[in-house]
């Protein structure tokens, strides 16, 4: 049997999954006698011995509480080896309105394509129009592995790297843990969003590359029956928000029952609590983006959160914190005034700004 992937293919896993996790105890720990660690585990997937090790839980407070899976370092470079070589291949089965973990596909790709055909809809604000937008509930901790077992069934074609991806997905982290927050935050995160309430059977732990590489393999069954089956045309998705846009708000209303009745058939319901229906001269809401006539600017809240983290960060770490939100507020087309309280908070803490607002200096 040819071997599905050399040594170098988990190399390169490895390589891009420390870009973001060099600093845990788990990494530092692998990177100690990282040729050995590589070479059995190399060793583990090819003889099928591989078999998970133990998930670190802990809890979120911002936006909001939610629980938090993260897997161990060896077993987060399995996952980045599946989605290289397996990834590309799925994504593009998917429509070009679905957003999120895929390549050249953040937060300024979807805000940029529904400006787009908000412009489109509305015969570049000329004339009305209304959007549609809508939200699942309790998406991570609902998601049916049973559909989605079958969807990667009939997605991946390789015997061996479906039965990977098979083994990634029904690995239950409950399990086998180590908890890092207190019970006082984790009291804090509602029943029905934690894992360890759901059955086996439901649920993908937030945190790991692989839950949301196959949240949108969940939901492309979604984009598919919205695009094709009930022809809108100006649809985007990004995880699970997602948005129609039509000049009849009887037609989206249409929409919105058709995916009702849909839905169930993935396992999974709207949140009725987060669905509107407005015109879209009020202004879209979406990605942290709020789209205007004329002007996309970035979320009051998120603009607020950054001056408040630029504010409150540490000395050593103001300059980093600061930079990831000048990126940040430059992505919206109209973000002069935000960036520019920014700047004078970064200022107020003796750190000097360049004069086009796009970074902090040493």
């Amino acid at each position: 049997m040819v071997a599905p992937f050399t040594f170098e293919d988990l190399a390169q896993a490895y390589f891009d999954c420390r870009r973001h996790k060099r600093n845990t105890n788990s990494a530092r720990h692998f990177e100690m006698n990282l040729e050995e660690n590589l070479l059995d585990l190399h060793d583990e997937l090819l003889a099928g011995t591989y078999r998970p090790g133990r998930s670190i839980c802990f809890v979120v407070t911002r936006p909001k509480h939610r629980e938090v899976w993260a897997a161990e370092f060896r077993d987060r470079i399995v996952h980045h080896l599946l989605y290289n070589q397996v990834g590309a291949g799925i994504e593009a089965k998917f429509v070009v309105d679905s957003c999120a973990c895929i390549p050249g596909r953040g937060t300024l790709y979807a805000a940029e394509r529904l400006e787009s055909k908000i412009r489109s809809v509305t015969q570049n604000w000329s004339r009305p129009a209304h959007y549609l937008k809508l939200d699942l509930a309790n998406f991570f901790v609902t998601i049916d592995k049973r559909v989605l077992s079958n969807q990667l069934v009939r997605l991946i074609d390789d015997t061996w790297w479906r039965r990977l991806a098979l083994q990634i997905l029904w690995h239950d982290p409950r399990t086998d843990y180590e908890v890092r927050s207190s019970p006082r935050l984790f009291n804090k995160v509602p029943q029905h969003k934690q894992l360890a309430s759901q059955p086996a059977h439901l649920g993908l732990p937030i945190g790991n590359l692989s839950s949301q590489a196959f949240a949108n393999i969940y939901l492309n069954d979604l984009d598919q029956f919205v695009k094709h089956r009930l022809r809108a045309r100006h649809y985007i998705r990004y995880v699970d928000d997602f948005l129609l846009l039509h000049e009849s708000p009887q037609q989206l209303n249409e929409w919105r029952e058709a995916i009702e009745v849909f839905l169930p058939s993935l396992g999974a319901k709207l949140n009725p609590k987060k669905t509107i229906l407005q015109p879209i001269e009020r202004g879209v809401d979406f990605v942290g983006h709020v789209i205007k006539p004329w002007r996309r600017t970035t979320r009051k809240r998120t603009a607020k959160e950054a001056l408040r983290r630029v504010a409150a960060a540490p000395p050593e770490e103001m300059r980093t914190v600061a930079n990831s939100y000048f990126g940040l507020l430059r992505q919206a087309s109209h973000s002069h005034q935000d960036r520019a309280a920014l700047a004078r908070v970064v200022l107020g803490r003796g750190k000097s700004v360049s004069g086009s607002l796009t970074k902090t200096y040493q």
